[in-house]
């Protein structure tokens, strides 16, 4: 086996006693002497001289140009869509007397979702009766002081009786029409409440208007379309009107968003509209495409990530709340750079490098800077030029004889 470097005279002797060494080391290779055409983007590593029988072990071919769009890779996580989700409440107290919907059911707008016994339903209907009779009430007392007023204008006409009495009976009439109107205000208000606080349509509130009894059981009812994602209570228990946490979660399946953490060093290439393809670790071999709908406006101070929100159809109900997610995402416009298999690739740590075939048999190691990978190829941005020959199924063998 033949070594011979190109400057070796000119050096120490301890950089030509290591190169003796590394020569040892090579027992299948053998380093070859002809200078070979270093880029000045990536600097000669070494440079080797394949034998022929090792040569049928490769896979040689020129570097070609091609327009692929840069990319860049980030983590998130599935959510539901809050735009199309609705936290449920009871702006009453009372106990649970009926679950009627489970969690995974989809259900419509205005469908019942469980019932309570609640004093203040009770209460507001006690109160729009009393009303009611407050009304009847003053309906007769106005109705008697009509008939008071009209026997004393009667009276006066055949003087048999005193302007003083026929001034009295006015002014009880006027009290009276002003009670009665203050009474129909009152039923009015109490039907009103009824109806929008408590949700009693008309024909319950003409119910208990005309059997005066009272129901103090009351249905919540789902406001939006959607399936029920979460419910925290059961029957018999008591809810409060004031309780912070909700009673119901009721979300539409069919749109979820992707919340992805974005660093803040590729922040610069995120905009709204663009589009990413996601993958979920449930379903590998699937592609998902969602769009971007947000920016936000601040970095997190531990992870200086900012959370990007996207848009993603889910058919077939396939993504879940909380999944884990990576995304790729176009960062700018095609770009035509050299690009080679992936098999070509060596990576030590963050650094890769190509072996280019720079005379028949002899390839040096170059060093590159690597951009976008599509369809098993990869892009190099800088440190090889398009139409050099770079060697593809092999790669790795080289490296680990000079290994």
């Amino acid at each position: 086996m033949n070594v011979e470097f190109e400057t070796l005279r000119r050096q120490p002797a301890s950089i030509r006693q290591m190169a003796f060494v590394v020569a040892l080391a090579v027992s299948s290779l053998t380093l070859s002497g002809p200078a070979c055409a270093v880029d000045t983007d990536g600097p000669t590593v070494s440079r080797v001289m394949v034998t022929g029988d090792q040569m049928h072990q490769l896979d040689i071919a020129p570097a070609t140009a091609k327009a692929l769009v840069r990319t860049k890779s980030a983590i998130g996580q599935i959510a539901f869509n809050e735009d199309a989700s609705t936290a449920v409440l009871s702006p009453f107290s009372g106990r649970v007397t009926k679950v009627l919907k489970k969690i995974g059911e989809d259900l419509k707008h205005g469908e019942p979702l469980f019932e309570i016994d609640s004093p203040e339903v009770a209460q507001a209907q006690t109160d729009f009766i009393s009303a009611l009779q407050t009304l009847e009430k003053a309906k007769s007392q106005l109705n008697l002081a009509k008939r008071t007023l009209d026997r004393q204008l009667s009276l006066m006409t055949d003087k048999v009786t005193a302007q003083r009495d026929v001034d009295q009976a006015r002014n009880e009439h006027a009290a009276a029409e002003s009670d009665f109107a203050t009474a129909q205000g009152a039923v009015q208000a109490a039907r009103n409440r009824l109806r929008v606080i408590f949700g009693r349509d008309g024909q319950e509130i003409e119910r208990i208007e005309r059997e005066r009894i009272i129901n103090p059981l009351i249905t919540i009812n789902a406001p939006i379309d959607g399936t029920v994602v979460n419910r925290k209570i059961g029957p018999g228990q008591f809810i409060r009107a004031d309780a912070a946490e909700p009673l119901y979660s009721i979300s539409d399946l069919s749109m979820m968003w992707l919340k992805a953490f974005v660093p803040e060093s590729d922040i610069a290439y995120i905009r709204v509209g663009q589009e990413l393809q996601v993958k979920v670790s449930a379903f590998p071999n699937q592609m998902f495409t969602a769009r971007i709908t947000s920016v936000g406006a601040s970095s997190d101070q531990q992870t200086r990530r900012i959370v990007v929100r996207s848009e993603i159809d889910n058919p077939g109900r396939l993504l879940k709340a909380d999944m884990f997610a990576t995304f790729r995402i176009a960062t700018g416009d095609r770009a035509s750079l050299p690009v080679v298999p992936v098999a070509s690739i060596i990576r030590n740590g963050d650094a890769a490098s190509v072996w280019v075939e720079c005379e028949p048999s002899v390839f040096e190691r170059r060093k590159v800077l690597l951009g976008s990978e599509t369809n098993g190829l990869v892009q190099i941005v800088s440190g090889l030029k398009p139409g050099e020959r770079v060697v593809g199924r092999g790669a790795i063998f080289i490296g680990n004889e000079v290994k």
